[in-house]
This record gives C-alpha cells, structure tokens and sequence, in this order.
C-alpha cells in the first residue's frame, strides 16, 4: 500500500485519496493514507463496513452500490487504491477521480 502512495505523491499529504475495499490491504492503505496527511474516502458495497473504516481513520465513507453515494464525491479524487481482488465493474470508480488524476 505504501508503494502507490508514494509513486503518486500522497506522502506530501493534503491529497483526496479514495481506498476501495475494507479488507485487510483497505484497512492498512485507509491507515497509511490518513497517517500521511491525506482526506480518506473508504468505498465498499458493505454498509457494515462503515464503523471500522471510520475508527481506521476514513474521514468518509462511500457505499459503491449507492449512485447518490458515488455521485456525491464524484471528479474529487486526486488518487485511488483499489483493493477488491474479486472481479468489479471499475467504470464507476473512474467518474470519482478530479481531472487531471490518475487510478491504481
């Protein structure tokens, strides 16, 4: 988690860094994120995963499966870890990236 953080310049911190997934490289990278300075969104299809990405640090909480969820970060992501190994649709994911920003 640390390696992408770094590539894209979330150590200089004041970054908008989305992480999706909550599972154990979510919580380490909503972790590392937030420890460097960064606005965290953690995105999951879980809604019980709100609580734990919160207390980990998450200052928001995105419900992927809710269009006014998604919509209302939309094009404000400068940086976002994926962390679901499981096949997804990114499409969604890309339409909360800010101009300019890239995904990994």
């Amino acid at each position: 988690m640390y390696s992408p953080l770094n590539t894209w310049k979330a150590t200089a911190r004041g970054k908008h860094v989305g992480i999706v997934g909550v599972g154990g490289l979510g919580q380490m990278g909503i972790r590392l994120a937030k420890a460097m300075g960064n606005t965290v969104v953690a995105i999951s299809t879980s809604p019980n995963k709100r609580q734990a990405a919160l207390e980990m640090g998450a200052d928001e909480f995105i419900i992927s499966k809710e269009p006014e969820s998604m919509a209302k970060i939309a094009k404000s992501l400068d940086l976002i870890l994926n962390t679901v190994s499981a096949e997804h649709d990114i499409n969604p994911l890309l339409q909360l990236l800010a101009r300019n920003c890239h995904s990994n």
